[in-house]
């Protein structure tokens, strides 16, 4: 290359350094000038270009309309070409003359001006391609402009020549200026239409590089706290719907892989043989679709990554040069500024590069996770039963959060994996130059560092895994306790299960406290590698050999490059760790998506000839592959159209045989098939946190006609009326504010709106009142409902409307008993007639006549408000035949009691039949929110707050932490200044006289470093272990003495995140933010303390320099504080709305929604990653500015040595710049640390806030406790009492004053609404009292302390809670009972026998929530926790809401033998149960109506007897 230019230059040379470097006045050779600097932009485009035009072929962005700007830039291309020519043919013109120029004067015009057609080539096909702004043709027009600087400069300084040459050099100076200035500006964007897009799609190359397009949000926050409508759409690339499908590569492999495994030969010896061979197949990596997907974008971060990598070392080299040039006597001076701008020059080019690397890395992180998410979810939906147990909703949201999240923060430093060897490789090659062979005695303490930083990883590994399974146990406690907090409160057991919490969390502190100890060791480690490697390389150099002299030139370059090897050095032990802490999460995760997944096609669905539209032949069915069957021998064929009604007693199968209807079950044998769509209406309904009218619509297009007709056939239309908002009222989670007949209500309205072909209703009216599951029966399920066209399943308990079905399947233990018309059942006079027998009342009434009367008074009872609890006779003929003693009416109960949800009082008229009237819109009024959307707080986090964790971490401990910082820093200084004192001995020739003191202080001023950071890393972990400690106790403390009315006003995802999220703050994160926050500071401190002391000039620097640094900080601050407080508002729903979805993947797969979910949880990880991708920027963004403001420190302290070389030692100048070098680095983490403890410190807010929320009453109040034996009559008086919900509500117990004597029954009536559940809880003190006073045996129930109360007075619950861990911890929690007891309690509540026949009898453990029970067992165990406590008053609250007649008769004969001297209180609905009891209290609208025995109350022939007659009981 270089003699291919000297024949082109022929007579000019190409280089003389008397011209370049040794004058005042320097130029370059115009040969030089000619070849190298016309040609650099030139080679650099065309080597781009096929690259470039690959890269726009593949993203066509859309087409730009042709601009002025546009115009412009093309006109001035082509005028540069012209230039050019004009060059080349004034050549050829002066060769005429016959005045030759050497060849250069031809190639050079000819190849710019084709490189300037080409430019101007690019500049059009850009403008199709959508490209706004070209960083190609930037750095190309910046290329140019720097080449032909110094041409110009030449040029001018010469002025004599050729007159036209010169003439068409500056025209093409002044246009390549003007080409670069436009080639700033941007393009008009191509045609898009996206609400507020995000102004990097538009951004210009400039302002992409440094973030500048971000300026405008930075702005905004700093003058007010910023919204979410302030944030940009998400960038598309960046969105749910194409970051997700980017992992179907492995939902092929995994496909791929289940099908290999069906296709395995059938005969069972030859299984048996092929799986001993095969000891596991090979799951698919799931690691490698993750690569597949994700690698292509990461690896151009990884490409920025090596530049820089390559342009750290320049400065070190500019350093040597700098140092020489300070020893030299008489160098031009121009050389030490050329050097100084150079220096700022690559810290600049640096800077930029590093963040672009750190961009594509952060963006990786946001999509990877976007992706788990997604992936996650979509696995959740499908999972099988058997897969759902192994992963509790506790672990699935831990995957979603904290593994997601590891993957996020690995991708950041990912790249250090290959990078830190590298930069390793080149800092030791460097120091190899400068000491030689002593370098060796560094890198061997560098060999022996590492597997101390490996042990301490692998160990850390350990413990991190430790440490999650405590979390997920916590988690997932926690998540039950709140869920199950009512019971909890009931029963008085918040001491308990408190306990098992502070149990675990006293493991996972533990735990804590050792890694906190090893990762104090690893600091220490990390913070001298550094150290120790400059110190033996050093005292080895001048030991070695006596000619060796350790000047400042050798010293502050070693010193420079030995700062370099620390970052990697660092690094890398924690980019193995992090990788190793991300391999247990990718294990975590890969064994969740590998779950088994429900087959679909367990359930043929397609369209089946024959004209049944549901039929099972041989069916086997169990929950999971490896249980034992659950149902068997199943068979049943259904007509189309017609009503088949399962019945059976608890625990035969027959939820399981709906949930096999749906394909829930695993198929063991047998073929099941269903023609058409289907809707399923569960057991216990399922609602979402929406509004009324989205829960009924469930996706489908609103018909108002078709959706009034189904409000008023489900009996929801009065409720709408007396709900605040009608139906756009918003239902709480879990449909918390409505009662639990409502909720059923809305389940099948959703069912019936649905407009399947097949109906699965698994006792849908159990939880209704008599009156409107008759109502609901006529209208909706029976012969003449809405639904008699279609076929529809009833599981039922219900005996009276089994008369009307066309069918009646028996089962008993999972088989099917018996099948057949009722009439036919009737007539075999087997178990099911038998059972009939022993539920009627009295003999057939047979005269017609008697049914008339009864109808007659019945319509006269039309518009009394309490003829709500009624069961009207039926008028079919079929009933009048056979029996009138379905009239009692046994098992509809109702769940709809005033659960303190419902605060409607409702009126229902169903016998009405009023066609349905198409409802009035309600007028638009502000609904008031049940769950009030989670506060953000804005602005400063307040010093309160920060007070707060100091209190925690204790005031004295922080000031002695803070005095260990000052202190390591003092002898990291003390270090240096002895080695610039050292190195000075070379100059007067005094090295070898002091050598071994000179290198014992270093070493001793080192090791004291060491061993300070040490002792202050672990007196900072025994502080963060103390917060960690306090602050989750005093949230736990509150929140277990926080009233009922905050759980039903807050959502449990809300109080979750707490306990999990922000604990790990706490535990985690805060404290290392502290950690590297005093680092950071301290270090910027001596940086500026040592670069004043050397150049006290600087000093006049310092001062603009801090004032910008503060505006950048606090405009970063501003924002990305608000931004992070966004973020995990954002981060609540996506878990809530995953978690209510696990709890009804049932229903959403039974209506075949899951498309509908997937978008809804995809939309919620966008809105939460739309906040998120603006912090990425705004940490981008900080760095550029804060690390130019380094730059601008190096700058100047490399200036002010220039000017100052003659007053300045080597030595200093070494140590002052290289000082320089590294603040770059500490102030860009100081701003963000203090960012980072302020995003973190709101941990401690939200902790804190939840921590001081108002509690109940004291537990136990000592100077009042009642003596242990109390009540001992069990005597119960109420005094003018009246009650409300919560402050600002109406009272729903008005002036209530009753007296019980010890020992009475007593019946509690009134329709929903009246305040009947409301009472009871007054009795325990859940709702406490508007005004008067309730005592019980004479003791005021208020002064007491609550578990004093509580402990002493017994309910069995409406919904039965049972919690996970076994059957005898669920019976008693505080173990105060032998097992004797416990098996007694059992017998007594008809369980014994299903618990001894399970191989772990009372060590049974149940799941969360108690799943393995059915929902009748579990109201059996609540039984048999109440006969354990067996106190002087029990409190029945529709206590047998999910059980057949038998169990149900059995428990009522248990309740009136075993708590025969007991005081009862009973709500009830069916009369039948309370006909014998002392007294009844008839409730209405919060006040008493009537109270007497019920034979005066019918006798007086009130309200009462009214309800009595509706019963047929009279």
């Amino acid at each position: 290359m270089f003699i291919f230019m000297i024949l082109l230059c022929l007579s000019i040379p190409l280089q003389d350094p008397n011209l370049t470097l040794y004058t005042n006045h320097p130029d370059l050779p115009e040969c030089f000038q000619m070849s190298v600097l016309s040609w650099m932009p030139c080679i650099y485009l065309w080597l781009v270009l096929p690259f470039y035009t690959l890269y726009l072929k593949r993203n066509n962005r859309g087409y730009i309309m042709m601009s002025i700007l546009n115009r412009i830039k093309t006109a001035l291309g082509f005028i540069l070409w012209v230039m050019c020519w004009t060059d080349l043919f004034a050549t050829f013109h002066e060769m005429h003359q016959e005045s030759h120029k050497p060849p250069i004067y031809y190639v050079t015009p000819l190849v710019v001006g084709m490189t300037m057609l080409l430019a101007t080539f690019l500049i059009q096909f850009e403008r199709l391609r959508g490209v706004q702004s070209s960083g190609v043709l930037f750095i190309f027009w910046a290329l140019s402009v720097l080449c032909a600087i110094v041409p110009f400069r030449s040029k001018i300084i010469r002025a004599a020549g050729h007159q036209l040459r010169f003439t068409t050099f500056y025209i093409y100076f002044a246009l390549i200026v003007a080409e670069l200035i436009l080639s700033c500006f941007n393009e008009k964007p191509p045609l898009f239409s996206d609400v507020n897009p995000c102004p990097e799609s538009t951004a210009g190359f400039l302002s992409t590089m440094t973030f500048w397009w971000f300026t405008r949000l930075a702005i905004q926050g700093y003058r007010s706290p910023l919204e979410t409508k302030h944030l940009w759409s998400l960038n598309k690339q960046d969105t749910s719907e194409v970051v997700v499908p980017q992992l179907a590569v492995w939902e092929k492999r995994q496909s791929r892989k289940k099908a290999s495994h069906n296709e395995a030969p059938h005969a069972p010896e030859e299984v048996e043989v092929l799986l001993s061979k095969q000891p596991g197949s090979p799951q698919p990596s799931f690691l490698y679709s993750l690569i597949r997907a994700f690698g292509p974008y990461f690896l151009i971060g990884s490409a920025y990554k090596l530049l820089q990598d390559l342009i750290t070392f320049i400065n070190p080299q500019l350093l040597r040069m700098l140092i020489s040039f300070t020893k030299q006597e008489g160098a031009p001076s121009w050389w030490g500024f050329s050097l100084a701008f150079l220096m700022f020059g690559t810290a600049i080019l640096q800077t930029i590069i590093l963040h672009q690397h750190f961009q594509y890395c952060f963006v990786t992180g946001m999509r990877l996770r976007t992706a788990l998410i997604g992936a996650i979810y979509r696995k959740s939906l499908v999972i099988t039963n058997a897969a759902k147990r192994s992963s509790t909703v506790g672990e699935v949201v831990n995957l979603m959060s904290v593994d997601a999240q590891r993957f996020m923060d690995l991708t950041t430093f990912l790249n250090m994996l290959w990078s830190a060897p590298l930069q390793i490789i080149l800092a030791l090659s460097f120091l190899w130059q400068n000491l030689g062979p002593s370098v060796l005695a560094g890198v061997a303490v560098m060999v022996l560092l590492i597997p101390l930083n490996a042990a301490i990883a692998m160990k850390t590994r350990a413990y991190q895994v430790e440490q999650m399974q405590y979390k997920d146990a916590r988690i997932k406690l926690m998540n039950e306790i709140l869920n199950g907090i009512k019971v909890l409160k009931l029963y008085a057991w918040e001491k308990s299960f408190k306990g098992k919490v502070l149990e675990i969390r006293q493991k996972e502190l533990n735990v804590l406290r050792k890694t906190a100890y090893l990762s104090a060791l690893s600091i220490m480690a990390w913070t001298s590698a550094p150290f120790l490697v400059a110190l033996t390389s050093f005292a080895v150099f001048v030991s070695v050999d006596e000619k060796n002299v350790l000047d400042a030139e050798k010293a502050f370059v070693s010193l420079s490059l030995f700062n370099i090897l620390r970052f990697p050095l660092n690094m890398l032990p924690q980019v193995i760790s992090s990788i190793v802490q991300t391999s247990v999460s990718l294990k975590r995760i890969q064994a969740f998506l590998s779950h088994d997944e429900l087959d679909p096609d367990a359930v043929d669905r397609k369209q089946p000839t024959s004209e049944h539209a549901l039929s099972v032949i041989n069916g086997k069915f169990s929950w999971a592959k490896q249980d034992s069957a659950t149902l068997h021998n199943i068979n049943v064929m259904v007509p189309q159209g017609s009503l088949l009604a399962v019945v059976g007693p608890v625990g035969c199968g027959k939820s399981s045989l709906v949930s096999a209807l749906l394909g829930e079950m695993e198929r063991l044998e047998g073929q099941i098939s269903v023609k058409g769509s289907v809707a399923y209406v569960p057991q216990q309904a399922w609602i979402q946190n929406a509004t009324l009218r989205d829960n009924i619509l469930f996706g489908k297009p609103y018909v108002e006609q078709k959706y009034c007709s189904i409000l008023e056939a489900c009996a929801l239309t009065p409720d709408l009326e007396v709900l605040p908002g009608g139906d756009q009222t918003e239902i709480g989670e879990k449909g918390i504010n409505l009662s639990g007949g409502q909720r059923q209500r809305v389940s099948l309205a959703r069912a019936l709106y649905s407009e399947a072909d097949v109906y699965l209703l698994d006792d849908p009216l159990s939880a209704v009142d008599a009156h409107v599951a008759k109502h609901i029966f006529d209208h909706v399920i029976g012969p003449q409902g809405a639904l008699q066209e279609k076929t529809r399943i009833l599981v039922t308990h219900g005996i009276s409307f089994l008369p009307q079905v066309d069918n009646i399947m028996v089962m008993v233990d999972g088989c099917v008993s018996e099948m057949g018309s009722y009439q036919d059942l009737l007539n075999q006079n087997g178990a099911f007639a038998e059972f009939l027998r022993n539920y009627s009342l009295d003999d057939i009434i047979e005269e017609e006549d008697a049914t008339v009367a009864l109808l007659d008074e019945e319509d006269m009872f039309l518009d009394d408000t309490l003829s709500n609890h009624t069961d009207m006779v039926d008028n079919e003929p079929v009933v009048n035949e056979t029996r009138r003693q379905f009239i009692r009416q046994i098992s509809i109960m109702s769940a709809e009691g005033d659960n303190p949800r419902a605060k409607s009082v409702r009126i229902r008229r169903c016998s009405e039949r009023k066609p349905a009237e198409p409802k009035k819109e309600k007028e638009e009024s502000k609904v008031d929110k049940l769950i009030q959307a989670e506060t953000t707080e804005t602005g400063r986090v307040k010093m309160s707050v920060y007070w707060e964790y100091v209190k925690a971490v204790g005031p004295l401990l922080s000031l002695f932490i803070c005095f260990l910082y000052g202190c390591q820093n003092a002898a990291a200084i003390g270090a240096n200044v002895w080695l610039s004192e050292w190195t000075n001995d070379a100059q007067l020739n005094r090295t070898q006289e002091n050598v071994h003191m000179r290198v014992g202080v270093y070493a001793a001023l080192g090791i004291s470093q060491g061993v300070l950071v040490m002792f202050s890393s672990f007196v900072l972990a025994l502080g963060k272990i103390k917060a960690a400690c306090k602050l989750h106790l005093a949230l736990l403390d509150n929140k277990m003495q926080t009233p009922q009315s905050f759980f039903d006003t807050t959502p449990i995802g809300r109080l979750i995140n707490r306990f999990s999220k922000d604990i790990y703050v706490i535990d985690e994160a805060l404290p290392s933010t502290v950690l590297m926050f005093l680092g950071t500071l301290f270090a910027s401190l001596s940086t500026v303390i040592v670069i004043i002391s050397s150049t006290p000039i600087f000093a006049v620097v310092i001062g603009p320099l801090a004032l910008i640094y503060f505006f950048v900080q606090r405009f970063y601050v501003a924002t990305s504080r608000q931004l992070k407080r966004l973020e995990s508002v954002s981060r609540s729903p996506i878990y809530s709305h995953f978690s209510e979805t696990i709890t009804g993947t049932s229903v959403i797969r039974a209506y075949g929604r899951n498309a509908a979910f997937v978008l809804m949880s995809d939309r919620n990880v966008d809105e939460n990653q739309k906040s998120y991708y603006p912090g990425i920027v705004s940490n981008r963004w900080l760095g550029v500015r804060i690390e130019f403001i380094g730059n601008c420190m190096v700058l100047f302290a490399a200036l002010f040595a220039v000017i100052g070389k003659d007053n300045l030692n080597p030595g200093l100048v070494g140590l002052s710049v290289s000082y320089a070098l590294q603040v770059t680095m500490s102030l860009n983490w100081m701003v963000r640390m203090t960012s980072e403890l302020e995003s973190n410190i709101v941990a401690v807010e939200r902790v804190k806030e939840y921590s001081e929320t108002q509690t109940e009453a004291p537990w136990e109040v000592e100077d009042k406790k009642p003596p242990p034996e109390w009540p001992m009559q069990g005597r119960v008086e109420f005094r003018d009492y009246s009650v409300r919900y919560r402050e600002g509500l109406d009272l729903v117990l008005r002036d209530l004053s009753l007296q019980v004597k010890g020992g009475e029954k007593i019946g509690i009536v009134g329709r929903t609404g009246a305040g009947k559940s409301s009472m009871t809880l007054c009795l325990f003190r859940l709702l406490e009292a508007a005004a008067g006073d309730i005592t019980i045996d004479d003791v005021k129930i208020s002064e007491i302390g609550l578990h004093d109360l509580r402990t002493k007075l017994t309910i069995i619950p409406q919904e039965p809670v049972l919690f996970s861990g076994t059957l005898r911890m669920n019976l008693d929690p505080f173990e105060k009972y032998t097992d004797e007891d416990v098996w007694r309690a059992l017998e007594l509540s008809h369980l014994h026998k299903f618990v001894r026949n399970q191989a772990a009898q009372l060590q049974l453990q149940c799941s969360e929530g108690g799943e393995n029970l059915s929902v009748g067992q579990r109201q059996l165990v609540c039984l048999a926790r109440a006969l354990l406590r067996k106190t002087r008053i029990l409190i029945l609250d529709e206590a047998t809401a999910a059980i057949d007649l038998e169990t149900d008769d059995l428990i009522q004969s248990t309740i009136r033998t075993q708590f025969e001297d007991c005081t009862v209180f009973t709500i009830a609905h069916r009369l039948n149960t309370i006909m014998d009891y002392t007294r009844v209290l008839v409730l209405d609208k919060g006040q008493i109506a009537e109270f007497d025995t019920p034979a005066n109350l019918i006798a007086k022939k009130c309200i009462f007897y009214g309800m009595a007659k509706d019963a047929g009981l009279v």
